[in-house]
Order: C-alpha cells, then structure tokens, then sequence
C-alpha cells in the first residue's frame, strides 16, 4: 500500500476544498474521541499534528472529527510520526473488517 501524501501552503482552505470532493477529515488530537469509535473506512484525510503544540485550532476546527489514540500508563502523547502509523494502521484494519480487542 502506499498512501498519497501532499504539501499545501494554507491546510485550512485546502480542507475546505477537498471536504468539497467528499473527503471526511480527522485531526488526532488528546481528548477526542477514540479512535474505535470513528468509522475510518471511507475517504478520510487524516491530519496530524506537530509534536509540540499539536493540531492547530482553526485546523482542527475544519477537521470533522477529532480522534484520539488510547493512551495506557503513564504515557501521554507520542512522536507525531508513530501517532500517524497507529492511525493508518487503525483505518486499515477497520478497511479489512478485522475486530479490534480493547481493554
């Protein structure tokens, strides 16, 4: 699988125009809803934050959904690339109709 990925100079109005063509759009963020409960089988645009200060807030107000990743322990945010992994692996696992085992 290889997954399209594309540079923007102003991701607020690009969201705009693409929710335009019928994508969905999820930020991951803390204190969103888990990412269990979102259906992420259609077409989705996954926007992910920076590793400092996240997504930012008129991004996020675009987004349609904000998700989060269960966290566990005493951990409670991770590198922006790992968080990115977790959730494509979360859509492809939900694209193959594979249950998921929770806690």
């Amino acid at each position: 699988n290889y997954t399209p990925v594309a540079r923007v100079t102003n991701l607020a109005k690009t969201i705009e125009e693409l929710k335009k063509e019928g994508l969905w759009f999820v930020c991951a963020d803390m204190g969103g809803t888990t990412m269990y409960q979102l259906d992420l089988k259609g077409p989705v645009g996954l926007v992910i934050g920076n590793e400092g200060e996240g997504v930012g807030r008129l991004v996020k107000e675009k987004c349609d959904f904000v998700l989060s990743i269960p966290m566990y322990g005493k951990i409670n945010s991770l590198n922006a690339s790992v968080a990115c992994g977790i959730v494509l692996y979360e859509a492809a696992r939900q694209r193959q109709g594979i249950k998921a085992i929770q806690k």
